[in-house]
């Protein structure tokens, strides 16, 4: 079992990455006419930017285990957020799905923060952990 855990632990950091990573790339290719999007919800556009980078540089420290504590607490509250400003348009039928699947993502993060990246990490290397510990 504990083999399983330790490739577990970056496995599952990456699936979780790999949405904020795309979705930051996919913003990436078309900053004004994700801006555009964000006012509609009412959201500044202004924001975009940021969003962007966050999404992209949280993602990788994620898949990479590197302040992993820090960055699963910032993508949790971002998830809800997120949830909160840009999903809860309920009258539209994908809506709850999307609004359900963010805070599912903030679960998983909250999890994470609590676990930590574990021992195939950058985290866990600074901490002198091993594949074996």
């Amino acid at each position: 079992m504990m083999k399983v855990q330790t490739y577990a632990w970056p496995v599952g950091r990456v699936l979780m990455a790999f949405i904020f990573v795309a979705a930051g790339g996919q913003k990436l290719s078309d900053p004004s006419g994700t801006a555009a999007y964000m006012t509609t919800i009412g959201i500044p556009g202004l924001l975009v930017w940021p969003t962007i980078l966050f999404e992209i540089l949280a993602g990788l420290f994620i898949a990479a285990g590197f302040l992993t504590r820090y960055t699963a607490l910032a993508l949790a509250g971002f998830c809800v957020a997120t949830a909160l400003m840009a999903h809860s348009n309920f009258a539209d039928a994908i809506q709850p799905v999307l609004f359900m699947k963010n805070l599912a993502m903030a679960g998983g993060f909250l999890i994470l923060a609590v676990a930590g990246a574990g021992p195939l990490s950058v985290d866990g290397a600074r901490a002198g952990k091993t594949a074996a510990a």
